[in-house]
């Protein structure tokens, strides 16, 4: 961000710690504020109290999944912007994540420089 500090909220909502820690790392450099959720129910936790910019949604949890969260999140927000994660090439659930108002989606192993651009793009817009 060359110059710009953003300080703005992103959250990630993966139940992969390392994934959590490396996306941490990388925004942590953009001047962003990041939040981190190992599941659904601390992701809502977090939202109600930080109102996030930018979520970036895993699709495959145990318990509450990607889609259901998106479906409460929508309840309470329409506006948050949410960039969906997925292990799967799982169509059917990205359909149903853009319908339910998700900007994006990233397949992983994700391409670190473009999911960051991404996310910038995203905020600055």
């Amino acid at each position: 961000m060359e110059g710009r500090d953003l300080y703005k909220k992103v959250l990630v909502v993966d139940d992969q710690y390392g994934i959590r820690v490396l996306l941490k790392e990388v925004f942590s450099k953009d001047n962003l504020i990041v939040f981190q959720a190992a599941n659904g129910k601390q992701a809502l936790e977090i939202i109600r109290l930080e109102r996030p910019d930018l979520i970036l949604l895993d699709m495959k949890m145990p318990g509450m999944d990607g889609l259901e969260l998106l479906r409460r999140l929508r309840r309470l927000d329409t506006k948050i912007k949410v960039i969906m994660m997925t292990a799967y090439g799982e169509l059917d659930m990205v359909d149903e994540a853009t319908k339910l108002g998700a900007i994006g989606h990233f397949t992983k192993p994700f391409d670190i420089d473009e999911l960051r651009a991404a996310v910038i793009q995203q905020l600055v817009s």
